[in-house]
């Protein structure tokens, strides 16, 4: 798991006042850490392209809108632990190049970034959603795959 479940529950009622069911935490952590480490992809080949064998934070294909998600995720004053966020990494093939401090330190707040702007599509694709069932998850799902 990305984060513990206070964290997730926490993230989702703070974000788009959605109360999410304990069954479904693990399914959206793995797709979070499956986008987290999509972002981390492409990372490498901004990386490589750069003439680089280690992966900077410019490198990451962070857009305006996940920038802005970022900065509220800061506001929210949720301090997550990067431990978790590397064991849920580790599950995936390892990158063929090392990222650097900052971008390591910075995969904990991507992954609550991640989960803030999850919450809040589900939110828009149903304004009067309160708990999220397995056909909001996957129009979630697939809005994030063809946007990261």
């Amino acid at each position: 798991m990305l984060m513990k479940v206070a964290e997730f529950e926490k993230l989702f009622r703070q974000a788009a006042s959605l109360d999410v069911d304990k069954n479904d935490l693990k399914r959206i952590s793995d797709f979070l850490r499956n986008k987290l480490y999509d972002l981390l992809v492409v990372a490498e080949r901004n990386a490589r392209y750069n003439g680089r064998d280690l992966i900077f934070e410019p490198d990451l294909p962070i857009t305006k809108g996940l920038q802005e998600t970022l900065r509220e995720f800061r506001r929210m004053d949720t301090v997550l632990e990067l431990k978790p966020v590397l064991d849920a990494l580790a599950a995936l093939p390892p990158l063929d190049l090392e990222v650097t401090e900052d971008v390591r330190n910075l995969l904990p707040e991507l992954a609550g970034a991640l989960v803030v702007a999850y919450a809040r599509v589900l939110k828009e694709l149903d304004p009067a959603l309160k708990n999220p069932r397995t056909e909001h998850h996957e129009r979630a799902e697939r809005v994030f795959n063809l946007l990261l």
